[in-house]
């Protein structure tokens, strides 16, 4: 299961309504819990099992939705003319391949829809983030080797 079926899942499971949603592969294993219509609130826990190897339970992890406020909402107004590329995973971002690499992309770079952004590793896999647009990178949101979370804003393009 790649992490495009896992995104359509959360998708599916958070329109359909249901409040817990359990799925078992051979190795992969992943837990949905929606917090219900009043609060919005989607919990995903994903986990891969290495083939052969013993099923352990993954550590509960609770995140509390953070609101906006009129401080974090005015930038984004200044900024609407940009597409905001976001984080699809959870992980830690990583800029360049190695440390002794050049960096993947930098401000004012012109990327094309498939270029290598960054690399966000999570559970021990570098899972590489390639851009879904063409454009030109306006400004990078987030700093080399920081964590990250579903759907954190990485970068601002500029597609014209």
């Amino acid at each position: 299961m790649d992490l495009k079926d896992i995104q359509n899942l959360i998708k599916f499971v958070a329109k359909s309504g249901a409040s817990e949603v359990k799925l078992e592969t051979d190795d992969v294993k992943i837990t949905i819990k929606t917090g219900g219509d009043d609060k919005g609130e989607t919990t995903t826990y994903v986990q891969q099992i290495p083939v052969g190897a013993p099923v352990a339970q993954a550590p509960v992890v609770q995140q509390q939705p953070v609101a906006a406020t009129p401080e974090t909402a005015a930038p984004v107004a200044e900024d609407s003319k940009y597409i905001t590329i976001k984080s699809p995973i959870i992980g830690t971002l990583y800029r360049k391949p190695s440390p002794d690499k050049p960096l993947f992309v930098e401000v004012g770079q012109t990327i094309s829809e498939g270029d290598v952004l960054c690399i966000i590793e999570a559970m021990k896999l570098f899972n590489e983030i390639e851009s879904e647009v063409s454009g030109k990178i306006v400004k990078i949101l987030v700093d080399d080797a920081s964590p990250v979370e579903f759907d954190q804003p990485l970068f601002l393009v500029d597609p014209s």
